[in-house]
């Protein structure tokens, strides 16, 4: 079975699902949805994928800037087996949410899956593949939760299960906008998050509920990866090779040594260039193996996340999930990391 898979929004997150899916051998791009002619068009032309409209009455736009369109947007979800939304969490002026959308595709009877800038009572389903893929087999609506929350719960649940957490304080530290967004800051400052606990701690909750965690944030003047500093206080004693151990066999998670020139992001995404990633992508969530200490029951230590990329093996895993395609989560993961070329 090749589930035929619409991409609605193909902006930083749906060009890339779109490629990921490609790049399956049980699933295909149906095509995707643009709000406006915009350069994305001209990538989206050249891969073969079919471009739709929003809505019917900007169809002639697209024409207008040379390029063909298949149809408006309820056409493909029509003609799709299931939809990936990927449209704006916030509603711009004119603009659709997914909130709006869930109502159109419940009304067609089609599932869909969201992404973390929605709220997790929209499906009241939050995944991650490594946490809970059981738990949305079969479903018909689910969120794939936002890039940080992603990358906690990446290194949080194999300590759980391995070890087991008391409870987890993390600070976030987090990029100011995304590399090819001009119109976003700060540009020369430190902007504070003043909301305790942040909305990452109840979002990772959201996933795995048993895990006591508060979070904070900072938003700074970069583009290219966020940065953690996670605290946890253990349910025993552990030490930092068992720690690590316990991260050495969870999927998508890899321990980087500043001592081999890993100093800061930059040579993070650096390493993904070298990789011969598309787009310079870093799927894995890196955690600095020498900056993990452990006193006593506490553990300190310090991860990146790529925001552009580490929610977009989820994303296919969700499918493979939703669609019955694979009930084992192991088997899931491994397909698709073979695909995307992910480390572990």
């Amino acid at each position: 079975m090749v589930v035929k898979v619409a991409i609605n929004g193909y902006g930083t997150i749906g060009k890339r699902v779109a490629d990921a899916v490609s790049w399956q051998d049980d699933m295909k791009v149906a095509g995707v949805v643009k709000t406006r002619p915009t350069y994305e068009c001209l990538t989206a032309i050249q891969k073969g994928y079919k471009i739709y409209a929003a809505t019917s009455d900007k169809i002639q736009s697209f024409k207008d800037a040379g390029f063909d369109v298949a149809g408006s947007a309820m056409d493909l979800f029509n003609e799709a087996d299931i939809i990936v939304d990927c449209t704006p969490g916030k509603k711009k002026e004119g603009g659709t949410t997914g909130e709006d959308y869930k109502k159109i595709y419940e009304q067609i009877g089609k599932p869909a899956i969201f992404q973390g800038g929605e709220k997790h009572k929209l499906t009241g389903l939050s995944f991650n593949a490594y946490a809970n893929y059981e738990k949305c087999i079969g479903a018909k609506y689910v969120r794939v939760v936002s890039c940080n929350t992603t990358g906690l719960l990446r290194t949080l649940v194999p300590l759980h299960r391995k070890i087991g957490i008391e409870g987890v304080k993390a600070v976030l530290v987090r990029r100011a906008t995304d590399p090819n967004d001009s119109k976003k800051g700060p540009i020369n400052a430190i902007q504070p998050e003043i909301k305790v606990p942040s909305h990452h701690g109840p979002d990772v909750q959201s996933v795995m509920p048993d895990i006591k965690i508060s979070t904070m944030a900072v938003v700074v003047p970069t583009t290219i990866m966020h940065l953690h500093n996670v605290m946890i206080t253990l349910k025993k004693e552990a030490s930092a090779d068992e720690v690590i151990a316990a991260w050495k066999d969870a999927p998508r998670v890899i321990l980087v040594n500043s001592k081999h020139g890993f100093e800061s992001t930059a040579q993070l995404m650096e390493y993904a260039k070298d990789l011969g990633r598309p787009r310079g992508d870093l799927y894995e969530i890196p955690i600095w193996q020498d900056g993990v200490s452990v006193v006593g029951k506490e553990l300190y230590y310090t991860q990146a996340v790529h925001q552009e990329s580490d929610v977009v093996p989820e994303n296919i895993d969700a499918i493979r999930a939703m669609m019955n395609l694979e009930s084992d989560k192991m088997k899931s993961i491994e397909k698709t990391n073979r695909a995307l070329k992910i480390i572990k």
